[in-house]
């Protein structure tokens, strides 16, 4: 039965590379690189150019879709970005995939102005969390400020000159009151996060709702084994015991008094209890709702890259 995605291993995909010259430095990647994250020259040029180059086109050609629509319809609109999504499970590396995206396409031809925004920012604060008793639900669909996210991203895809986002903290593990991120008219927006391709709910009345993914252009998911991610999650949380958790301000600072016994152990039942689940009930079901998928292997790099092509 055919399927929608073609499917090109990492020396066919690599191939394309030679497309765009596009590039970062070694001083500007380790600067992008996630907490435990290899991601490697490489990887930027077998992996991340020739994905620069598709999504340039994708660019262009909506660009090039609206303007003669507008001139059929008789509309004098000006453009509105090119968003794109980026999903995929907590510890796969979609965070470093959205930086590199964002740094490489600022690179792009013309130099378009590229914002980057996480949805963490439009989790509900700690404090409605716990009314709500979600507070171990972080992360699920219905912990996030699902109408305050979409309002977002329909305001910017509408054309407002300046929409702001609230900012969430990693340290302090809650939103941070009164700061806030501005975007202002980008070329191109990217926004991750977990849950990002979600499907519209159906309202109360009964008819179809808008989901977040009805305003995205080109959508990335990256995907890895369960056991390979677990791997990873655990990885960092090591890593983080010696660097951000040891912060007096941070929310996770008890944690650095554990043994490595113990915090192996804790680091496992936050997967089992939250991540996992999350994954395999919310994350993993939208995959298939991806315009490009990043299969990584159990080193973290990508071998393969399926692309939609209907």
């Amino acid at each position: 039965m055919p399927e929608p995605y073609v499917t090109l291993q990492r020396r066919a995909w690599a191939e394309k590379s030679n497309l765009t010259q596009i590039n970062v430095d070694e001083e500007t990647l380790e600067r992008l690189r996630g907490l435990g994250d290899p991601t490697s020259q490489l990887d930027v040029a077998e992996v991340y150019r020739p994905l620069t180059q598709l999504l340039h086109l994708h660019m262009v050609n909506t660009g090039r879709l609206f303007e003669q629509s507008n001139d059929f319809l008789g509309l004098d609109v000006g453009r509105t970005p090119f968003v794109i999504g980026v999903a995929g499970s907590v510890a796969v590396g979609k965070s470093t995939v959205s930086r590199l995206l964002q740094e490489l396409l600022r690179r792009a031809p013309g130099s378009p102005k590229v914002d980057l925004i996480t949805t963490d920012g439009f989790l509900f604060p700690n404090a409605e969390l716990q009314r709500r008793g979600l507070l171990d639900r972080k992360g699920f669909p219905e912990s996030y400020n699902r109408r305050a996210l979409l309002q977002f991203v329909m305001d910017v895809k509408s054309g407002e000159p300046r929409v702001l986002a609230p900012v969430y903290s990693h340290l302090v593990y809650d939103i941070i009151d009164g700061e806030h991120i501005a975007v202002e008219s980008p070329d191109i927006l990217i926004v991750e996060g977990l849950n990002v391709l979600q499907p519209a709910r159906v309202e109360a009345d009964g008819r179809p709702g808008l989901a977040v993914s009805d305003f995205f252009d080109f959508t990335v998911f990256v995907d890895a084994e369960e056991k390979h991610i677990k791997e990873w999650f655990t990885e960092r949380f090591f890593a983080l015991r010696g660097t951000a958790f040891a912060d007096p301000a941070s929310y996770f600072r008890r944690f650095t008094d554990l043994s490595d016994k113990e915090a192996t152990l804790l680091a496992s039942q936050i997967w089992d209890t939250i991540n996992g689940p999350n994954l395999r009930q919310n994350i993993a079901p939208t995959r298939e709702r991806a315009t490009a998928i990043l299969v990584k292997g159990p080193d973290h790099t990508i071998d393969s890259i399926r692309i939609r092509k209907v």
